[in-house]
């Protein structure tokens, strides 16, 4: 990715109005893992191997350095997931309003949480469909394979809920979650309640390139189009639920795997199952920067049971109903061997996560089998091995 921004870029800028955070992104991925960051030098003690390792730029929209952050930030959920089953709930905004989210990002995005999160807990409430409080996780997407503007969020539900009294999980009888028709109609009449208020108030304004129809197109959009929101099967349980937040909390608009080639004739990625699709580098930079976030907007809500409020009470409540009693504790065994200096229960640096995510050794020389890399400053004379603690 930072290829094609430096290779393309300036043209974008030239061509295009971008917001602040939009030309922060540009930056920022234009300089990860370059010198303009800094670094250091990987250097090999047995075979004297020197590899310059720069820094990254963190940036939450970059493909190259989300990784790690999502493995940090899946290992400190773990300890939150229920031993349940879980449903996977994607609510979708219809395309006559994508524009007017385009203007009012912020404020759409919110709505959008607002409305799907409230659709969930008011059906889950409802004493005739579970009669007890879920455990949400909600992630907002903005984009398709193609990089199209598309904004919907993915909702990880809990199959059941603590009772609205306390005292009892309630599981989902059957296998689904609720009606999609009445998903889908209570969470239409709930943003479109919330998007009217907002724009009578003014909170809310249509683009100023809008054309004349565009009220009646925002009328037809909110009280007569079927408004999609789709449910999957249930995942058979946390591990399950584990893994497949893996793959959509820290996801951007696209990632370095789909990237095919950087030519004369533009920019080829993967779409949809074999295919792919080739752009021009600014085509594909303006599609990508679309997709780039508010400073400061969380992307990844919690509501009902994982709500803060919730988190270290009923939470707990309700793990400790799903959970079997343990069983009696077994004899006394020999004391463990103490554990490696340094060593801890939980991966701490990102040499430690790189290792425990792919298997990838980052101290390994790469030329000679046995030589262990160590660290210096990037210039400096004096090796510092990388695990000196002084």
């Amino acid at each position: 990715m930072g290829d094609i921004v430096r290779a393309h870029g300036a043209a974008l800028r030239a061509t295009s109005v971008l917001t602040p955070p939009q030309r922060a992104v540009l930056d920022a991925l234009e300089r990860c893992r370059t010198a303009a960051l800094g670094g250091h030098l990987h250097v090999c003690g047995e075979c004297g191997h020197e590899l310059p390792v720069y820094n990254a730029c963190r940036n939450r929209h970059c493909p190259s350095c989300q990784s790690l952050d999502q493995y940090r930030w899946l290992q400190a959920r773990r300890e939150r997931i229920l031993p349940t089953g879980y449903f996977h709930v994607v609510f979708t905004l219809p395309g006559p309003l994508r524009a007017l989210v385009q203007y009012n990002r912020e404020a759409l995005f919110a709505m959008l949480f607002s409305a799907a999160s409230q659709t969930l807990l008011t059906l889950a409430r409802d004493p005739k469909r579970l009669g007890a409080i879920p455990a949400i996780t909600m992630v907002l997407h903005t984009w398709t394979r193609e990089l199209v503007f598309h904004p919907h969020v993915h909702a990880i539900v809990s199959a059941g809920g603590l009772s609205l009294d306390g005292p009892r999980w309630i599981p989902v009888r059957g296998r689904f979650l609720f009606p999609v028709k009445v998903l889908g109609k209570l969470f239409r009449g709930k943003l479109r309640a919330a998007l009217l208020a907002e724009l009578a108030s003014g909170a809310v304004r249509l683009p100023p390139d809008s054309p004349p129809d565009v009220l009646d197109r925002l009328r037809d959009a909110l009280f007569h189009t079927a408004w999609v929101v789709y449910a999957k099967a249930p995942f058979g349980g946390a591990d399950r639920v584990y893994q497949y937040l893996g793959r959509y909390t820290h996801r951007v608009g696209v990632s370095d795997a789909r990237l095919r080639s950087l030519d004369e004739h533009g920019v080829t990625f993967a779409t949809k199952g074999r295919r792919t699709l080739t752009l021009t580098g600014v085509e594909f930079l303006r599609r990508f920067v679309q997709h780039v976030l508010p400073k400061g907007f969380t992307k990844i809500r919690h509501y009902g049971l994982l709500a803060p409020s919730h988190a270290t009470t009923t939470l707990e409540r309700a793990r400790a109903l799903l959970t079997p009693a343990p069983p009696a504790p077994p004899a006394p065994a020999a004391p463990a061997s103490p554990r490696p200096l340094g060593a801890s229960a939980a991966p701490e640096s990102w040499i430690e996560c790189l290792l425990a995510l792919t298997g990838v050794d980052a101290l390994k020389c790469p030329r000679c089998p046995t030589g262990r890399l160590s660290r210096q400053p990037l210039g400096a004379p004096d090796v510092v091995p990388l695990c000196d603690t002084s």
